[in-house]
């Protein structure tokens, strides 16, 4: 087992392996830049190193003051939490070169999973359904028409290297290909340092639906529930719940299997979640796999009654993983409010500051993921998601009528939030009776509380 543990993250998700690293008496170390001096994982963390500037780009992805920090407080493992550096295989190829083992899969499964147009063509070859479309990135416009009149319009580009919705682009028509094209590939090169692009057929209102999966050094992979993920803004999940309103126990058990599947062929270890796109007949495909622990991780948590980061590490630590876990059975429903500091009222426009006034709800099935308290700034630097609000309850109808309680009862001042927003999807005829798709938001029709 490790004896301590270098976080290389912030926030909430910080915070959440340093309590799971407290539970398996594991000492922890937390970085933080000079924005987060007074963060809470400063604070809970056994030991805390100041890694930088506030730009993410000078702290918390500063590769050389990480492996300092851990070299510093003999940290013998490093755990990047989700976002920054957790699915960078430079990463974890530097700490294996130091000695040090990173909590997540080795650099040539980060990279395999990682390409998407890679990741697709591994698990087409062991009989995972993909969505039709190119065979590798795009290498040129006229190879970018071709492969579009193949799949048939309306096609959809995305980034090799992508995720949380850069370098996408709906293309409807062949006239709007190559300035899409160009938009994509000029958008993914800023954001990944990679303008590679691959297509894809549009599946038209599909649900997004995701396979939570966890993988020992002993050979063993289990499925653990899927999570519901559709309710997006400009691909930025909102809401997520488990298990989905959608997923029939046949159509679960054919996921599940391709999920261990997609695992087992790329020697996974850890936690992952593999992605898939659910058309209206129950018809699925896979999108990708996220080789790190997810920001809606505890909606699973809640349904299996089991911490999955504590789980995470171990499995890295070579322990198998336990027989009682693989006979699991999901428990009721949850759900997942994502709390940014946003304001829709404004299109969403960041706020960041000073919260001067904050109260969390509490109750029977509440949970509250956050590191913010009254008096904290909140910096403009880094993702606006100042909390994560989670229900439990014995049917999802409970689980809607318990969220909406529970957002009534959230107390922010100082700062917009987009707790209005998701009230009103959650009081939405439509979601609660399960009608939902990825598009859903585009024709939601908010009311503004101004």
């Amino acid at each position: 087992m490790y004896k301590k543990i270098l976080v290389a993250n912030r926030g909430e998700i910080a915070l959440r392996i340093i309590r799971a690293c407290r539970e398996l008496n594991i000492g922890t170390v937390a970085v933080y830049s000079k924005a987060d001096e007074l963060s809470l994982h400063t604070k809970f963390a056994d030991e805390a190193v100041c890694i930088g500037p506030p730009e993410s780009a000078k702290s918390y992805l500063n590769i050389p003051a990480i492996i300092a920090a851990a070299e510093l407080t003999n940290a013998d493992a490093i755990h990047p939490g989700y976002g920054f550096l957790a699915e960078s295989s430079n990463f974890s190829k530097i700490c294996s070169d130091n000695g040090i083992e990173f909590i997540g899969p080795p650099p040539e499964t980060i990279d395999a999973m990682g390409n998407k147009a890679q990741a697709k063509s591994t698990m087409k070859s062991i009989g995972v359904p993909v969505i039709y479309g190119s065979d590798g990135v795009i290498e040129s416009i006229d190879h970018c028409y071709r492969e579009a009149e193949n799949a048939g319009y309306p096609v959809m580009l995305k980034a090799s290297a992508g995720g949380g919705g850069r370098g996408m682009r709906l293309v409807e028509t062949p006239d709007q290909l190559e300035n899409a094209l160009k938009t994509a590939q000029s958008e993914a090169e800023i954001a990944f340092n990679n303008s590679d692009m691959y297509l894809e057929k549009f599946i038209q209102k599909p649900r997004h639906i995701e396979i939570q999966i966890l993988a020992d050094t002993h050979g063993n992979v289990v499925a653990l529930g899927e999570r519901e993920c559709s309710i997006q803004r400009r691909h930025q999940k909102m809401i997520e719940e488990s298990p989905s309103p959608g997923v029939t126990d046949d159509i679960r058990n054919k996921m599940y299997a391709a999920a261990i599947a997609g695992a087992k062929a790329v020697d996974y270890v850890g936690a992952g979640t593999i992605e898939f796109l659910m058309d209206s007949h129950g018809e699925f495909y896979f999108m990708e796999m996220n080789t790190r622990i997810q920001v809606e991780h505890p909606v699973t948590e809640m349904v299996i009654g089991a911490d999955l980061i504590k789980y995470q590490i171990l499995c890295h630590a070579r322990i198998p993983i336990p027989n009682w876990m693989k006979k699991i059975k999901i428990r009721g429903h949850s759900i997942e409010c994502r709390i940014n500091a946003e304001d829709p009222d404004k299109q969403f426009r960041p706020s960041p500051g000073t919260i001067s006034s904050f109260h969390m709800p509490g109750g029977m099935g509440i949970r509250v993921d956050t590191h913010v308290y009254a008096g904290y700034k909140v910096p403009p630097f880094y993702d606006s998601m100042v909390a994560k609000l989670i229900v439990h309850a014995p049917s999802r109808t409970e689980a809607i009528h318990r969220m909406i309680g529970a957002l009534d009862e959230c107390v922010f001042e100082g700062i917009k939030t987009v707790i209005p927003f998701q009230k009103q999807i959650l009081e939405n005829e439509n979601f609660q009776n399960g009608n939902i798709d990825t598009g859903f938001l585009n024709n939601f029709n908010y009311i503004s509380g101004e």
